[in-house]
């Protein structure tokens, strides 16, 4: 299967809610001068490709198996950002005075929570009787456009969009796991844990707490897929900005990232 076929799978309504427009955020991503990003996904997402490839092969009067290939598929990427999370939070760790004195007891207990989340969906997974994918090789400086490692404010800056994204993309695959409510149930623990992250980094930086509008808080034009469509107002028909004006209105309500924005922004870093 090819990269386009499996990110217009990930995209497809039956396995989503509802969907960013992803040719604007990809539109954003190639303006990062990343072109290749997306080809680099097929050895990132080894584990998500066999596992899509497996269900279009799936009878279509089989829904629990389909349920369960959709449900595989939402944990092959969760655990991709958790990788990612992962092994960028260790590195910056060890990367000698990079993280100060007074940050570096924030930046451990985050590191401890990706570890266990990490460790969690190699476990679920394969007690569904799925390999979970292999990390990927990543590139933390995305072919040379960020210095995370030696520039705390750019290790913060990916920091935060690493933690916007994962709580966007564990909401967008909320449909694909309820088919088991112990999976889901773990999955919302995770979710809010991330979203804690996600704030705390954001107040490191001086930022709100939340996210008004597609505006990151103070963030480079290349984090710009990380929060496209998240100025949305209208919630089940009921108008946000009238009631409370646009920018209060949209911070009131987080939007998801689909299944393909968040593996192309995951790309942005994988070898």
């Amino acid at each position: 299967m090819n990269i386009l076929k499996l990110l217009d799978r990930l995209s497809d309504d039956s396995f989503f809610t509802k969907q960013t427009s992803r040719s604007g955020t990809l539109s954003d991503i190639s303006a990062f001068g990343k072109k290749a990003a997306v080809a680099a996904l097929p050895l990132g997402l080894a584990g998500l490709m066999t596992t899509n490839a497996k269900a279009e092969t799936l009878n279509d009067n089989v829904p629990g198996e389909t349920m369960k290939s959709a449900l595989t598929d939402a944990l092959q990427l969760a655990l991709t950002l958790e990788y990612l999370e992962d092994e960028y939070y260790r590195m910056g760790l060890n990367a000698g005075t990079l993280i100060p004195t007074a940050d570096r007891t924030v930046f451990m207990q985050i590191s401890k929570h990706e570890t266990a989340h990490v460790a969690f969906l190699k476990s679920t997974l394969t007690s569904l009787g799925e390999t979970p994918g292999a990390k990927p090789n990543f590139d933390f400086t995305a072919g040379g456009n960020f210095t995370p490692f030696t520039n705390y404010q750019q290790f913060l800056i990916l920091a935060q969009a690493f933690e916007d994204t994962g709580v966007r993309a564990y909401k967008g695959q909320a449909g694909n796991v309820m088919s088991n409510k112990t999976i889901l149930q773990a999955a919302l623990q995770i979710h809010s844990v991330e979203a804690r992250h996600a704030s705390q980094v954001r107040r490191m930086r001086s930022n709100k707490g939340w996210i008004e509008l597609a505006d990151g808080g103070s963030m480079p034009p290349a984090t710009n897929p990380v929060y496209a469509g998240e100025g949305v107002t209208l919630q089940a028909g009921f108008n946000t900005a009238t009631a409370f004006g646009a920018a209060a209105g949209s911070a009131a309500y987080d939007e998801i990232l689909s299944g393909s924005d968040a593996a192309a922004i995951a790309g942005l870093f994988i070898v």
